[in-house]
């Protein structure tokens, strides 16, 4: 597979560039997510990339008949009428394995959200994993992996990082990129890209 999506990038222009990991764990973020075709440049770029990231989803996913193929894909079924909370189950999971990689879409939508979602954060945070900023850049043409952030726990200034980071990214429907900040309850308020 890794050589196919080496040939695919570079037969559609594509350039991958992954920093590599300083650690066998941790939560990748993909942004900015704006189209569908984020989910096959991303794929490519894991692929070539030899990185098998896993995704969460909830557990009735994973019933017959989808459940072969969801784990096949390498999802991860978790369950949201547990009284812990996803955090934790995430946490419990970075435990649990010796390597993983866990992605996340921090916009959680491909249309213009008004602050990203920060589970993937705390995750981190809890599970004492860095995060790895993962992005396709459709301007440049170029995917992967730029970056990698240990979450202090001071959420404003890693959110700082991490939107100095991704400044220069462009999704392939610009338009539909939301600001990088968190929701003003969490603190931050009013901070744009």
């Amino acid at each position: 597979m890794q050589k196919l999506a080496l040939f695919l990038l570079k037969a559609f222009g594509w350039k991958l560039c992954i920093a590599p990991p300083p650690s066998k764990k941790y939560v990748l973020i993909g942004a900015p997510h704006t189209s569908n075709w984020d989910f096959v440049v991303g794929l490519l770029g894991l692929w070539g990339g030899r990185i098998r990231a896993r995704f969460l989803g909830k557990k009735e996913l994973f019933k017959p008949p989808l459940g072969f193929l969801m784990r096949a894909l390498g999802g991860i079924p978790v369950d949201r009428s547990r009284r812990s909370n996803l955090v934790d189950q995430v946490a419990e999971i970075f435990k649990r394995e010796e390597e993983i990689a866990i992605l996340i879409t921090p916009e959680g939508t491909r249309g213009r959200a008004p602050y990203w979602r920060t589970g993937f954060y705390y995750m981190a945070l809890k599970a004492g994993v860095p995060i790895a900023l993962g992005y396709a850049d459709y301007r440049r043409k170029e995917v992967g992996i730029g970056a990698y952030l240990y979450p202090t726990g001071d959420i404003r200034k890693d959110f700082a990082l991490i939107r100095e980071f991704y400044q220069d990214k462009t999704g392939l429907r610009p338009e539909k990129q939301g600001p990088i900040r968190i929701r003003e309850e969490e603190g931050e308020g009013a901070e744009t890209r």
